[in-house]
């Protein structure tokens, strides 16, 4: 429903925009609608990451929670000093909290790619880089994502008791002697950058879809406007086709 009164948005600022807006580049789509089409792009490969987060047990590792560093050796010291049922509980609430601060989040994210501000859409749309949309949406947005979305994680790990759990951790693990790194005291910097990381990804893969494989094209909006970018780079690159 959501990502139906997004497309009807997006739609509606088509028709009501001005003319100067919906001036076409080279006879062809407006930069209005390049941009709308690329946002269309983000906001369905925000959806796929939103399903993974909910899913965490779908296959997915980057939904998971992991430890920072050398992770396979730091779970393994922990398991060998008679903890892996702290470990198991921590990385059980942690993987939930994660999820949860995305679900809580999701008004952020979808609010940022409407919000962001495309100065150049055809530059966007008609290249080889099948995740310029994604990386252009990275680097303008990823600071205001993290500085909104930091403080959601730190109330879903302090509500669901993985902090207590991940400190009884640390003071074990940390009064090992001689380790040459400590466990940080605390996570939610790592946990909410782990979460935006991932979605980020997922939006990658989801635009790569969306310009290889029409199947992935699954608006009107995106057949038009990604529709039109195989028609440019197919006249310009030698013939690239979508399967």
């Amino acid at each position: 429903m959501k990502r139906l009164l997004f497309s009807a948005a997006v739609a509606l600022s088509l028709i009501f925009s001005g003319c100067d807006s919906l001036q076409s580049v080279g006879g062809g789509l407006s930069q209005l609608q390049m941009a709308a089409g690329l946002r269309e792009a983000l906001t369905q490969g925000l959806f796929s990451g939103f399903e993974a987060f909910a899913n965490p047990n779908q296959g997915n590792p980057l939904v998971r929670f992991a430890f920072p560093g050398d992770a396979a050796k730091i779970e393994n010291t922990l398991r060998n000093l008679g903890l892996s049922s702290v470990v198991n509980s921590m990385t059980a609430k942690f993987t939930n909290a994660m999820g949860q601060a995305v679900v809580e989040a999701k008004p952020v994210f979808l609010s940022a790619v409407k919000n962001m501000s495309i100065t150049d859409a055809a530059s966007l749309l008609l290249t080889t880089n099948r995740h310029a949309a994604t990386e252009y949406f990275k680097a303008q947005m990823s600071p205001e994502l993290m500085n909104r979305f930091r403080p959601i994680v730190a109330n879903t790990v302090r509500t669901n008791g993985a902090d207590a759990d991940y400190q009884k951790l640390v003071r074990a693990y940390n009064a090992i002697p001689f380790l040459s790194k400590k466990l940080e005291p605390n996570l939610n910097e790592f946990i909410a950058g782990r979460a935006i990381d991932a979605l980020f990804l997922s939006v990658a893969n989801e635009e790569e879809k969306i310009r290889t494989n029409l199947a992935f094209r699954k608006t009107a909006l995106l057949q038009t406007v990604f529709g039109y970018a195989d028609q440019q780079m197919r006249a310009g690159n030698g013939g690239f086709r979508p399967r």
